[in-house]
């Protein structure tokens, strides 16, 4: 099934500020979630919009002739209008189009329940005068896309308001990883890791042989703190310098052109013995590091030698074809720069 593209609209905005209550404000935290969302559909490479990236009024019309200029009135486009609930109830729910079944819908709701959100329903919404037609402009005004409204919770419920508060990017994730399923889009690898009881930023960066300031950039935190089941993202192609993350229909002949080298330089760094590739497989690019190299002594740890050198534990590992974190007195290590 493909997917044109994915648009996303933080509901609300600028003087319309929708809901209120235990502390959010409907347009903020429905940006904030768009955000994420955004984020992580651009890191996994899906064409991606949002109505709004500032604190901005948009009309009905407006935000619909962004959506339909995204990417076009077409059924291969997914819209995702962010909302937060109020009423005095709790849970999530997602209203679907008339023209549409619930099968993303229902993805969705699964999703957000594995997260720990309370479930409500899905269903679609019909006009009042016209039955025949969508209560919300969002699905009448988008012709053709698969539209979907989600309400993630009830502000005005302190427990709701709570885990909002708390998992608000998790639910982001959520939706993203219900998209995939319901387009059959399966991500390469998963970069992601759970926080758990007893985790540091430190130890999560010392695990993933990164630091913290790489981590605390890469998900955009500006404390230490960490809550039990924030999802962070641990790897990215872009965060190691002069590392090479293998994709679908790459060679060693198109990789060695894209980085001015030679496949001959590429196969001796990597300790290549044959042109084949896999992809997600990561290689060091040879003009991008230097052939420094490292004797081993007692009491060393890849960790502290990567730290030592300014570099990390994977890339050094890449770079002499290691296995496992197992080191011998002696043994001599090409250290990327």
């Amino acid at each position: 099934m493909a997917l044109k593209g994915v648009v996303i609209d933080a509901g609300h905005g600028g003087t319309d500020g929708g809901a209120s209550g235990n502390g959010i404000v409907e347009k903020n935290m429905t940006l904030d979630i768009s955000k994420a969302m955004y984020d992580e559909f651009k890191r996994l490479g899906i064409p991606v919009y949002m109505t709004r990236t500032t604190d901005e009024t948009l009309s009905p019309s407006e935000r619909t002739r962004r959506i339909l200029n995204a990417f076009g009135s077409d059924k291969d486009v997914v819209v995702i209008s962010n909302h937060i609930n109020a009423g005095g109830g709790n849970g999530a729910e997602v209203i679907y189009a008339l023209r549409n079944d619930e099968k993303l819908s229902s993805k969705i709701l699964n999703e957000l329940a594995k997260e720990g959100q309370t479930i409500r329903k899905y269903y679609q919404k019909r006009g009042t005068t016209n039955s025949n037609k969508d209560y919300y402009f969002i699905h009448r005004d988008t012709p053709n896309t698969e539209a979907v409204i989600v309400e993630y919770g009830f502000l005005d419920t302190k427990a709701d308001a709570d885990r909002l508060k708390k998992n608000y990017k998790n639910y982001a994730l959520a939706v993203v990883e219900a998209v995939l399923d319901y387009k059959g889009i399966v991500p390469e690898q998963t970069d992601y890791y759970t926080v758990k009881a007893g985790d540091t930023l430190y130890g999560i960066a010392r695990k993933f042989g990164t630091t913290v300031d790489k981590l605390k950039k890469l998900n955009n935190l500006s404390s230490n703190n960490l809550a039990i089941g924030q999802k962070l993202l641990v790897t990215d192609e872009l965060q190691e310098e002069g590392v090479y993350t293998v994709q679908k229909g790459d060679t060693l002949y198109s990789i060695a052109k894209k980085y001015n080298t030679t496949v001959d330089k590429l196969m001796m760094m990597n300790n290549l013995s044959t042109n084949m590739l896999s992809v997600g497989q990561k290689l060091v690019i040879p003009e991008s590091v230097g052939l420094n190299t490292y004797i081993v002594k007692s009491g060393d740890t890849l960790y502290s030698i990567a730290r030592m050198n300014n570099t990390t534990v994977s890339a050094i590992k890449i770079a002499n074809n290691l296995t496992s974190d197992i080191l011998s007195i002696g043994q001599e290590l090409i250290i990327p720069s």
